[in-house]
């Protein structure tokens, strides 16, 4: 819409708040404004950001505007940034220092409220800044900067938590310190008088059994797939909301991902959607500059950097997010339209040691063939049975890695994600719990893609195998401290999740031929007194409870979805665990050769649907949202509004 014209007095300028006031003597359009106005009242949003997302107003027009106001510079070209540039500070203040030469002594970006403040004259005399746009400005940061962005990414946990990093992780001196112990033990054993090492099996078994009665406790937790939502907040009440989505090498799927995001139900003058992609992925890219994205949309270019991993991506947008709640997405996600709604009157109505939403994951192509229907039964056993159980009980929670809702300062006082981690889900939920804060349960879908065959699945399950050990290394540093932190049953079910997943698959092929050739082939022994059939008791005990914890939190899931039709394959999930050991034994391997690599998963390859979310192109018109104009024509990544 055109905002040229003859300046003239309006007695509406009462109606408008100052950031929409000023554009009254720059030829701004009253019936623009008004309806801006209006959107930012219903959604108690500001004026500015309600121009824009709306559509009524380019970014650029608006910044220029706002320039020719304050009678300060506009910057349209390159931004001359001065060496000493603070990062990530600038990109969250909107604000740097500029060269010495440049038309004043710094830039600036502002956002909302920062906006009629200047207006009102906050610059101090004689100093007055230069203006640009807040994407013009990320983009020169980027741009000047690209090694100290890469490095705050990478590192900034590192630097300032090194006791919660991985990196260097487990180091050589460490890793035959820990041999030269394990084969120490196993020496010891060996010479142990009977009755001691009667104890330390009856020890191990013990141990084994209290880590599978989580999964079977869990059984008793109520935790329907649709819970009713705790009484929705008023759009004023919603906080602005940032949703980050991390792409690589993820063309296929970049318009299926689109449409979900944009049928999201929630103010749009409270939404703000960065799409991370990496700097030399021009197929990602092309896909979305071919998506016509509304205008709460923004696209941010990852500098070069190691690792390769999603969480350094996630860890060079998090200082850009402008909402109080952020949630993360994977590439192939379809999220339920009213989520973010539901995670922020949780937030608001939860504890203040409510850190974090996990939303249920539900696999929708489990049609595509046996894998896929065992990952979804596993998928549903984890989310809609034992998820839920953990949150009920304020249990350490290993995250999903997607569909996970953060309050944002929380998520920035913890230093974000660890980019040296493979699975920074798993990593961070055992980090919000040793710092105090609980995960929540969302009863809310978000649709996902399993691998449907053999060989991607392995490489999917590998990375998630060695980065649970990485998990187990970076946590398990300082184990008194994380007792004291956990307590005994924290620490017992941490234990169980992270590293005893993977010790479980390790020896789960072994310990399962032993007990079905012991107790299935041939008679059980049994000795004359109570002590000798101690081992052989707790030994049947750990086998059948071990296939319990296994198959009914899995049919109970498939009960509660309504997946009749997946119930028998049940059955075959103790032969899907053999190929999950497979992993877990070359997730050993790979930590030990390549610690950092990530192991992509190829998305857009299902061939089934069960809701048909999973379809190339999804078809009809989403929930309308307020403040949700007609989305704009496409336009290149990063570009202004």
């Amino acid at each position: 819409m055109s905002f040229l014209g003859t300046p003239s007095p309006w007695s509406g300028a009462r109606a408008l708040p100052p950031e929409l006031a000023f554009l009254l003597a720059q030829g701004g359009d009253p019936a623009a404004l008004l309806r801006a106005a209006a959107l930012a009242r219903a959604s108690g949003s500001d004026g500015a950001t309600a121009l824009l997302h709306a559509g009524l107003m380019s970014e650029e027009a608006y910044y220029r505007a706002l320039a020719r106001a304050l009678g300060a510079p506009f910057l349209d070209g390159p931004i001359p940034l001065r060496a000493g540039l603070r990062v990530p500070d600038s990109l969250a203040a909107g604000f740097a220092p500029l060269a010495a030469g440049a038309p004043a002594a710094f830039v600036l970006a502002p956002r909302g409220s920062e906006i009629a403040e200047w207006l009102a004259g906050r610059s101090p005399p004689g100093r007055v800044p230069a203006i640009t746009t807040p994407t013009r400005l990320r983009a020169a940061v980027f741009a000047a900067l690209p090694e100290r962005i890469a490095a705050y990414a990478s590192d900034a946990l590192g630097v300032r938590r090194p006791d919660w990093a991985f990196r260097p992780g487990l180091r050589p001196s460490q890793a035959v310190l820990i041999a030269l112990l394990v084969a120490t033990l196993a020496c010891l054993c060996a010479c142990l008088p009977p009755l001691a090492v009667l104890c330390v099996t009856c020890a191990g078994q013990s141990a084994f059994l209290a880590m599978a009665t989580f999964r079977l406790g869990a059984l008793c937790i109520v935790a329907p797939v649709a819970a009713p939502e705790p009484g929705p907040l008023a759009e004023p009440d919603l906080p602005a909301y940032t949703v980050l989505v991390a792409l690589h090498r993820e063309a296929a799927v970049v318009p299926r991902l689109v449409a979900a995001l944009t049928r999201l139900d929630y103010p749009a003058t409270k939404l703000d959607i960065k799409l991370v992609i990496e700097a030399d992925d021009a197929g990602t890219a092309a896909a979305i500059a071919a998506e016509a994205l509304p205008p709460w949309f923004e696209v941010v270019v990852v500098p070069p950097g190691l690792p390769r991993t999603k969480p350094r991506a996630l860890n060079a947008a998090l200082p850009l997010a402008r909402g109080a709640c952020l949630v993360v997405y994977d590439a192939e996600d379809v999220p339920e339209p009213g989520q973010l709604r539901r995670a922020a009157a949780r937030f608001a109505r939860g504890r203040p040691d409510l850190a974090c939403l996990q939303g249920r994951l539900v696999i929708d192509n489990a049609a595509d063939s046996w894998l896929t229907r065992c990952f979804a039964l596993e998928y549903t056993a984890l989310f809609d049975v034992l998820g839920p159980a953990l949150a009920h009980w304020r249990l350490p929670t290993p995250l999903g890695g997607t569909s996970t809702h953060f309050r944002t300062d929380i998520l920035r006082a913890l230093h974000g994600w660890d980019a040296w981690n493979v699975t920074e889900d798993a990593d961070l939920g055992m980090r919000l719990a040793v710092a105090g804060y609980v995960v929540g349960d969302l009863p809310s879908a978000t649709i996902e893609e399993a691998p449907a065959e053999i060989r991607p699945w392995l490489r999917q399950r590998t990375r998630w195998m060695k980065g649970f050990l990485q998990t187990s290394i970076t946590h398990g540093r300082r184990p008194w401290r994380n007792l004291r932190a956990l307590g005994p049953l924290g620490t017992l079910c941490a234990l169980a999740l992270v590293p005893g997943t993977v010790v479980s698959a390790l020896i789960y092929p072994f310990l399962m031929g032993a007990a079905a050739h012991a107790f299935l082939l041939r008679p059980v022994p049994a000795g004359p007194e109570f002590w000798p059939n101690l081992p052989t008791g707790l030994a049947i005990t750990i086998f059948l409870t071990g296939v319990a914890a296994m198959l009914l939190p899995a049919a109970l899931g498939a009960l509660r979805r309504g997946w009749i039709d997946l119930v028998p394959f049940v059955l075959v999930l103790p032969f899907y665990f053999l190929l999950v050991s497979l992993a877990a034994w070359l997730g050993v391997i790979e930590l030990i050769r390549a610690p950092n690599r990530w192991n992509k998963t190829e998305h857009g390859l299902s061939r089934t649907s069960r809701s048909g979310a999973l379809a190339r192109r999804p078809a009809g018109p989403g929930p309308v949202r307020s403040a949700s104009p007609a989305r704009p024509r496409s336009r290149p990544p990063g570009a202004a509004g």
